[in-house]
């Protein structure tokens, strides 16, 4: 970045960074994501002075204290600020929705001097903050107040030099909400990694988002590659009998698309990662790729990745809610909304009913909690204890949605002897016949269990 950005020594980054709780496996050993694991670690501690973020307001586990912490340290640091980012892109956006609901609190504790009550609680006010700002509290009234949000980042952070944030896969959904925000600063897709293994670095790293491509560094792991026409599905180790069909790093062929086998300094043994690559082209000698897709993952607004199998078991577990009102679900698809912050699943519900009694919307908002209770930890943790992740939504569509569904499908070249009814949509057109038909919408009540592991220390 710095052949792209000269001087980025010279000031600070404004990168907002979280921890999740860890739990134990029945052997002892601590689970964590691997960034909370790299922020509790003994070579992430001491002063941070390349970030405005103090690393106890880093490590704070509460969420929103965490966020109004590193939300106040970026603004009294505006003018050191050269870059702006979070891990995903979903991460920079609810920091961005954080400043629009929280701005006049932002701005009476800057020119106060001192934080909220329920973040000052915690250990005291940052020494940033030991000095009144009236002139910053002025600035961010005058640009906040107006609702105009286009290009906020750039107007309150005025040395941005780019958005330094994750943009490949599902995080391609919020690129136009980068720009609009951004006010069109770049958006730098830096490297490529998972909490099993690093893999590479974007070697041209102001391209447009659409066209980032990672360059693998083959000392990171042992890769090797399974082309997706060969793969089986549900594995998450390759099986011997895919051995034979492996390619290693230097056999790839260019536009082919392979998932991702990796045998690592830890331990793995050609394990599956679950992602899916395409050859982009070549750094030299060293193959360019392309992220395409988590194999078999329907829906995804942050981290949580649900795929049809876990949709369809939280979708019978939501409708034995409906048999005591004789009803049913005739058809069902998905859909990643992402119009609002944080974004949210909504789930396409077409009912069959065989009695009088209408479902009334006290059981269909019961519908939308039972899925919540029905999914995996990781998407509970980020509606409970992150609020990354918005409430689900049921939206009840009128008979006959699903055969206009495979009408417009056929009519675009679908074979009606093959189509089948897609359990995730993103088109533009597919949803917005899907919305033209919906008769109610209903939204999780309340929030899903999730309890923190204890720590045993």
């Amino acid at each position: 970045m710095n052949l792209h950005f000269p001087g980025l020594d010279k000031g600070k980054g404004l990168y907002f960074l979280f921890v999740k709780s860890e739990s134990k496996t029945p052997g002892g050993l601590t689970a964590w994501p691997m960034m909370t694991s790299i922020y509790k670690s003994e070579q992430f501690k001491g002063p941070l002075r390349d970030h405005t973020s103090p690393r106890a307001a880093v490590l704070c586990a509460d969420t929103s204290q965490s966020m109004y912490a590193q939300m106040v340290c970026g603004l009294c640091q505006r003018h050191d600020v050269l870059r702006v980012g979070a891990a995903f892109a979903s991460g920079l956006l609810r920091a961005i929705r954080f400043l629009q609901l929280n701005w006049e609190q932002l701005r009476a504790d800057i020119e106060a001097r001192t934080l909220a009550p329920c973040v000052s609680g915690r250990g005291g006010s940052p020494p940033i903050l030991r000095r009144p700002d009236p002139e910053l509290a002025q600035l961010v009234r005058d640009e906040c107040r107006t609702g105009e949000w286009a290009g906020i980042i750039p107007r309150i952070w005025p040395n941005t030099r780019y958005l330094d944030t994750i943009v490949t896969g599902a995080m391609a959904q919020y690129v136009p909400a980068l720009e609009y925000y951004g006010g069109g600063l770049p958006l730098v897709s830096t490297s490529y990694a998972s909490s099993e293994c690093y893999f590479g670095i974007n070697l041209q790293p102001l391209c447009n988002p659409t066209d980032v491509s990672y360059t693998i560094m083959p000392n990171m792991a042992y890769f090797e590659f399974l082309p997706v026409d060969d793969t089986t599905t549900g594995e998450a180790v390759a099986p011997e009998g895919d051995a034979a069909r492996l390619v290693d790093l230097a056999r790839v062929e260019a536009g082919r698309e392979y998932e991702v086998v990796i045998t690592t300094y830890a331990g793995l043994n050609r394990y599956r990662v679950g992602d899916v690559l395409r050859v982009a082209g070549y750094h030299n000698a060293a193959p360019r790729f392309t992220f395409v897709r988590r194999k078999n993952v329907l829906l995804s607004v942050e981290s949580d990745k649900i795929d049809e199998v876990e949709l369809q078991r939280a979708v019978e577990r939501a409708s034995e809610l409906l048999r005591p009102h004789c009803a049913s679900v005739a058809e069902y698809t998905s859909h990643a909304c992402t119009k609002r912050i944080p974004g949210h699943y909504v789930i396409y519900w077409e009912l069959l009913t065989t009695g009088d009694e209408a479902v009334g919307k006290e059981t269909l908002d019961g519908c939308c909690l039972e899925m919540e209770e029905a999914l995996n930890a990781v998407y509970r943790q980020e509606r409970v204890a992150d609020g990354s992740v918005g409430p689900l939504e049921i939206r009840v569509v009128r008979p006959g949605t699903f055969e206009e569904l495979m009408d417009y499908a056929i009519s675009c070249g679908a074979s009606i002897n093959q189509y089948k009814v897609p359990r995730c949509v993103a088109l533009p057109p597919v949803i917005e016949l899907l919305d033209s038909c919906v008769v109610s919408a209903h939204f999780s009540p309340g929030l899903p269990h999730w309890t923190p592991a204890r720590r045993n220390d």
